[in-house]
């Protein structure tokens, strides 16, 4: 049983193809495209125009034009106007979004109905606040004499945002929404995996009735396009989300022309259960921490630690838990998780369980391909019992794979927990408030979950310490990123 495709979002699948180039849909300079597919069937959805160079060139173009022109000249009550008229749009076209970021990552409709839809929608339109709030300050200034000393906040110009493939809208907006709230431009380069909704998006702004050349959307590969955004001399800023390996080659290439870099990279979230903690909201929450998104999360908490007086428990219940799980097609409602978002991926997370049982870690569930659940690329949630020196407890898989680790000293979970290069998220579960709140102080990440995961809100900071980033999204912390400061000094004598 499927959900029927909503008319809009089927009506789409027939037309996308051009790029959004500033205002005008296009081919590709080259004339290129190339398949996008749905990873629950591995059939084609649609053929995309292929961004390159050429295209990153005009793009820049039209936003350095926007920049100086008409969106350098709207007011920050306009931009809000227009951001908070975006996420409108987006609720009211939430059905068909859900569905094309379902078939194009393979998530279930379900999650990105309820989740991921209405946090791009809150994004937009919490920035669209902000747009009207965010600026300088007058100074209390010594230096002899009498002077007005006050500071700007000034768009920092042409942004590139480059946007990884497990939440492709969502992670999106986050980067579109803080950039456009202080008057920046941004060229926007989808994942080529994931580039449906945010072509998607551009036909919402072009409705919104954003000033020709504000955004531009390139899908393309990260080798041509993404490459070509970060080398250009006239880009000002890179915000990148995806994996260390990568944003490390962003940073020395943005180097060359000093650009203003944030990254949110990747993790080995642990997952912390004190003694004292609630056997049913444990087992709910980390099933929920480590499978969500079929694990595809950079914050997945994939390290589960488990006190050894409750290890039998815990591993019996989260076996059975695991088993319980309804894979299937995304548009299906009874799908909990979905497939892979391509066999290669698939592939590379398998070769992880492999090496997970060459170093000895014991195999309890899972550990191989899903043939049942569909002709996609659909991996059974697999849980280990291991070590933290094993390579499945060290490296971030990004697939449903779950490490389990037994502890006996409290007093040495924060040790193990920080002994890895990320510092992205961590969660906690237990009773004793002081307790959890002590080992919150001494976990080395960027945000760190007390009875609960994967919490997000538009208000709320992220991003990580150590190899998981540098920078925050989200939150007025974002809008630092965005924006240059400027002081101005003048002489009242």
């Amino acid at each position: 049983m499927r959900l029927p495709l909503p008319e809009k979002a089927e009506a789409f699948l027939k037309r996308v193809g051009p790029l959004y180039l500033g205002g005008t849909f296009r081919k590709a300079a080259t004339g290129e495209v190339f398949p996008v597919l749905n990873p629950a069937t591995g059939e084609v959805l649609a053929r995309v125009a292929r961004g390159g160079k050429e295209d990153v060139d005009q793009a820049v173009a039209l936003a350095r034009k926007a920049l100086e022109g008409s969106w350098g000249r709207t007011s920050p009550d306009e931009r809000g106007r227009l951001l908070f008229r975006l996420s409108e749009l987006i609720e009211a076209h939430a059905d068909t979004l859900a569905a094309l970021e379902a078939l194009n990552v393979g998530k279930p409709y379900a999650e990105a109905r309820t989740a991921d839809i209405p946090l791009v929608a809150q994004h937009f339109r919490y920035f669209a606040g902000w747009a009207t709030k965010w600026g300088g300050e007058v100074l209390p200034v010594s230096f002899p004499g009498e002077y007005l000393a006050y500071t700007r906040r000034e768009p920092v110009g042409v942004v590139g945002a480059i946007t990884p493939w497990n939440f492709p809208l969502l992670i999106a907006s986050w980067k579109l929404a803080p950039a456009l709230a202080v008057g920046c431009t941004v060229i926007l380069k989808p994942s080529e995996l994931t580039p449906l909704t945010a072509l998607y998006l551009a036909e919402l702004m072009e409705e919104a009735g954003f000033p020709k050349g504000t955004v531009s959307v390139i899908p393309g590969y990260g080798e041509e396009a993404g490459a070509a955004l970060v080398a250009h001399p006239g880009v000002d800023k890179i915000s990148f989300t995806g994996s260390v390996e990568v944003g490390k080659g962003i940073l020395k290439q943005a180097a060359e022309t000093l650009k203003r870099v944030t990254l949110e990279l990747g993790g080995k979230s642990p997952v912390i259960l004190l003694e004292d903690a609630d056997p049913k909201r444990v087992l709910k929450g980390a099933l929920f921490a480590s499978f969500f998104n079929q694990g595809e999360v950079c914050a997945a908490g994939s390290r589960l630690f488990v006190p050894k007086s409750k290890l039998d428990y815990f591993l019996e219940n989260l076996v059975t838990g695991a088993q319980a799980i309804q894979q299937g097609h995304p548009l299906d409602p009874r799908t909990q998780m979905g497939p892979l978002i391509s066999r290669e991926h698939m592939e590379r997370v398998l070769g992880y369980v492999q090496r997970g049982l060459e170093e000895g870690a014991t195999l309890l569930t899972g550990g191989e391909p899903n043939p049942g659940a569909g002709p996609g690329f659909f991996v059974k949630p697999t849980i280990f019992l291991a070590e933290d020196g094993q390579t499945i407890a060290r490296e971030e898989i990004f697939g449903p794979v779950l490490s389990v680790l037994p502890y006996e000293d409290p007093e040495e979970v924060a040790r193990r927990a920080n002994a890895t290069p990320y510092g992205l998220a961590a969660g906690i579960f237990g009773q004793d408030m002081r307790r959890a709140i002590r080992l919150a102080h001494a976990l080395k990440a960027g945000t760190v979950w007390i009875n609960g995961y994967l919490l997000l809100d538009a208000a709320s900071p992220w991003g990580g310490y150590k190899e998981s980033g540098i920078g925050r999204e989200m939150g007025r912390y974002a809008l630092e990123h965005y924006t240059e400061v400027k002081s101005v000094w003048l002489n009242l004598t």
